[in-house]
């Protein structure tokens, strides 16, 4: 297989891990030609090498993909990922292993995932699309206090957002119809796992539709019943949380407010978010591979 590797040395653990990685596709027979990784020069790059790579493989997290993901967009040259990144959300949702090596060995095998992206206001998104309280933590959790502190530094800033959190009205349009509430956080996910911890076991990241999540809370203590739906993994179970599933939503605030797509700044309300069905091939492990 040749491989053309780009690492983001932005990313989580990109610089450090970056020649491991070549060496472990090198260890797996694969050709590997190296780029440099550009945010919004992808699609240049791999357009360059389509003819002589047959994947094109992303080292970063959630927001190096997203920056990239334009570039494979009905493509004909297929996603590879190495997850460097803090959350991975994509990464994990769709089974890839955390160690770089491994990721590596479940491209070198070949087998392919076509999965749907998400569209906020044209913008890709490949995870979720959020706006309220999460746009408030993004800006909050910078790569330097990640680097710095780590989980302990992602935890504080959370609960710190979430203590100064304040509802606000929002206006959804779906399927011919329009709801309007308060809520401090309203989320549309393409997968059933982002966030680092939410999960959906009744979405899927290929079923052509997209998922709607609302926190209609009032006080920074409502939050409290939610954390045992999150321990479950099911984040449905809780009445604090309003979900609705569409291919299309549209969005309206009284005031423009910031939509974070995968945890980076994407755009302001009001806001459109469509899917793109089956728009992107991804390698994944194989089936038998998997965790059960």
């Amino acid at each position: 297989m040749r491989v053309l590797l780009m690492i983001n040395p932005s990313a989580g653990r990109g610089k450090e891990r970056a020649a491991d990685v070549r060496a472990a596709f090198e260890d797996l027979g694969c050709e590997v030609l190296q780029a440099p990784f550009h945010a919004g020069a992808a699609a240049e790059i791999i357009a360059r090498y389509r003819d002589r790579v047959d994947a094109a493989v992303i080292g970063g997290g959630d927001g190096t993909l997203r920056s990239a993901i334009p570039a494979f967009v009905n493509s004909d040259v297929p996603l590879g990922i190495i997850p460097l990144g803090t959350f991975n959300d994509l990464a994990r949702a769709l089974q890839i292993p955390m160690q770089p090596a491994a990721a590596a060995k479940a491209i070198a095998e070949g087998h392919h995932r076509t999965i749907d992206i998400g569209s906020v206001n044209g913008r890709y998104f490949l995870t979720e699309a959020s706006i309220g309280i999460s746009t408030h933590i993004a800006r909050r959790q910078t790569s330097g206090v990640k680097r710095r502190f780590g989980f302990a530094g992602i935890l504080a800033t959370t609960l710190t957002t979430v203590w100064h959190a304040r509802p606000f009205g929002v206006s959804v349009a779906y399927d011919e119809q329009v709801e309007r509430f308060r809520t401090i956080q309203l989320t549309v996910a393409n997968s059933f796992h982002f966030g680092g911890l939410i999960t959906n076991n009744a979405a899927a990241i290929d079923d052509g539709k997209l998922d709607l999540y609302s926190l209609d809370i009032e006080r920074w203590r409502d939050v409290l019943p939610l954390i045992g739906p999150i321990l479950n993994r099911e984040v449905r179970d809780s009445p604090s949380v309003r979900t609705r599933c569409a291919t299309r939503f549209e969005i309206s605030t009284h005031r423009p407010r910031h939509v974070f797509a995968d945890g980076e700044p994407a755009t302001l309300t009001p806001a459109t978010f469509d899917v793109l069905p089956r728009a992107v091939t991804v390698f994944v492990p194989r089936p038998e591979e998997q965790p059960a």
